[in-house]
Order: structure tokens, then C-alpha cells, then sequence
């Protein structure tokens, strides 16, 4: 069956339903790495999670035992500057104190009424918190632009007074699925490449992408710092013109979707990540957030 890809509910403007631009049908013919004929289906992809109920924050508890303790690295993780395995190496090198006290064990347990500190910070363990994005363009992602641009951070900056940072990157110009949080495990998780974490964008090119130049991308490329092959790559149904691109990717390289379509002739017109670790768009506007579902955490942990 094909797959939908970026398709949104119309959002009404000035009394007229307004369509989000770039999603324009389902896959038709399919390509990938092995196949042996060319047609092979892409794989059934996951049931799309409902969202989460609106105006309703999920977070989740403390992390403290029910004695009110909580490993050190644990605690410097859920403050949000850094994964438990950074953690553990800043640990080592002597910079946190727990009341006052350098700490460099590893194990050490810290109770709910300590005072943490790296290099004379004050470390908080907050609460962790899950939000997803459907960026517009316009927008860079950081946390700060010494530029003063604008960033995605102004987007979601309602959400939550708690330090929550996004995971990976979508160029200025590009739109779509952007994840933020202050869960240091799990951004880790998103963003290394041996999780090969599923990402699926809709590509408008200039002209008519040819079937030798599919077959290229499918073979695999060598772009200046290396090979890439993407997962799978499709012609988007109901388009005759072949310039709608769907291609599933999981490699995080700086701005690689646009580099493979550039490095064959093409020009990128616009690109959408429809799909980020099995979320979707859907009910999600361009330029609004929402909360995932607990059920939304749970998948992307098990990833």
C-alpha cells in the first residue's frame, strides 16, 4: 500500500480552509537499496501516534527513589546540559560539587535536598519534557543566534520555563518535524547514528528527477566527506512532472538531503520532514506545538 506522506488537515483562515503547502500525495513507485525489481514497496510504516490532548503538559515524575535519592550522573542529565555518559565524564574530572564538595565517584547518590553545582552552577534536576514542532521556514535552529536571527526556540517559548533545547537540525529553509527536550538520553539516542532513527522528507526539486538519477541515489553516492545511501527514495503519487520527491533517510550530516539532489543537478525548490523517529504531522499546523503522548516517550526510549 502506498504510504501518505505530509498530508494535513486544512487549517481555516479568514473563512477559507488554507492547505499546508509541500504535501501533495503518496508514494507510487519505490526504490531501495536490494530490491530486486524496480516497484518494491516501502515498508507499512507505523501507525501514527494520536497526539497528545491540548493545553495538557506531560512530564514525567522526579526520577528520585522513594527515599528521596537519585544517582549523580542521573541528576546532572535531567538538569539538561548533557547525556548520563557526559555526565559521568564531568564527574571525573572534578567540576561538580554537592554541597559544596567536589564529587568525581562514580554511583554517588545525591538526595533531593542537595545542592549540585558544576563549576559554581546551580543544577536543577527538572522535570523532563517532550515537544514536538512543525517548523516553518524563516527559522534557524538554535538556542541562541549571536546574529539575533530569528530561532525555533521563539516557536515553543510558551511551552515551558524549563531550559529544553532541540534535537538535531533543519536548515533556515527548511520545515517540518523538530523535537525539543531537556532529556539528555534521549537526544543523545535521536541523534547517533547507529540508532539509524527514521526520517522521511518531501523533496521539491526544479525538474524532473530521472530514473537514472534515482537508481544513482539508491546505488549510493560519494559526496565530499563520504558515501551516503539512503534507505529509500520514491516518486510522489498523482504528481506526472516527477519533481515530488519522497526519500527515508536516517544519516544526521549537515543539510545532506539538499547536498544528494545538488550533487546530481538539481535544485532543491522546497523541504519538508514529514516523518522524525515514527512521529508525523498529524493535526500539527505549520508554526504550532504540541506535548507528545506518554505513549510517544515510551516509543522513541525504545528506539
Amino acid at each position: 500500500m502506498a504510504q501518505r506522506i505530509g498530508k494535513s488537515r486544512p487549517q481555516k483562515q479568514g473563512g477559507k480552509a488554507k492547505k499546508e503547502s509541500g504535501s501533495k500525495g503518496s508514494y507510487s513507485k519505490f526504490y531501495k537499496k536490494g530490491a530486486k525489481k524496480e516497484g518494491a514497496s516501502f515498508d507499512k510504516p507505523a501507525r501514527p501516534i494520536a497526539p497528545a490532548p491540548k493545553k495538557k503538559q506531560k512530564t514525567e515524575y522526579s526520577g528520585f527513589d522513594k527515599d528521596g535519592y537519585m544517582r549523580l550522573n542521573k541528576y546532572i542529565a535531567k538538569s539538561g546540559i548533557c547525556s548520563r555518559r557526559e555526565a559521568d565524564k564531568l564527574i571525573g574530572t572534578g567540576v561538580i560539587t554537592v554541597n559544596g564538595k567536589i564529587v568525581t565517584e562514580m554511583g554517588h547518590k545525591v538526595h533531593r535536598s542537595d545542592r549540585v553545582s558544576m563549576d559554581g552552577q546551580l543544577l536543577t534536576a527538572e522535570k523532563l519534557h517532550y515537544i514536538l514542532l512543525n517548523k516553518p521556514k524563516g527559522f534557524i535552529t538554535t538556542t541562541d543566534d549571536p546574529q539575533e536571527r530569528r530561532t525555533v526556540m521563539s516557536l515553543v517559548e510558551k511551552a515551558t520555563d524549563d531550559r529544553i533545547y532541540p534535537v538535531g537540525r533543519l536548515d533556515m529553509k527548511t520545515t517540518g518535524l523538530l523535537l525539543f527536550t531537556n532529556d539528555g538520553d534521549l537526544a543523545k539516542k535521536l541523534t547517533h547514528p547507529k540508532h539509524r532513527v527514521r526520517k522521511v522528507y518531501h523533496v521539491s526539486l526544479d525538474k524532473a528527477l530521472t530514473k537514472n538519477d534515482m537508481q544513482k541515489i539508491v546505488d549510493g553516492l560519494t559526496l565530499e566527506d563520504g558515501e551516503i545511501i539512503v534507505d529509500k527514495v520514491a516518486y510522489v503519487e498523482g504528481q506526472d512532472n516527477k519533481k515530488e520527491i519522497g526519500i527515508q533517510i536516517h544519516s544526521g550530516r549537515n543539510r545532506i538531503v539538499r547536498r544528494i539532489f545538488e550533487h546530481l543537478g538539481y535544485e532543491v525548490v522546497r523541504l519538508d520532514r514529514v516523518v522524525f523517529a515514527g512521529l508525523t504531522k498529524k493535526d500539527l499546523p505549520r508554526g504550532k506545538w504540541r506535548w507528545l503522548t506518554p505513549k510517544e516517550v515510551d516509543f522513541l526510549k525504545m528506539i
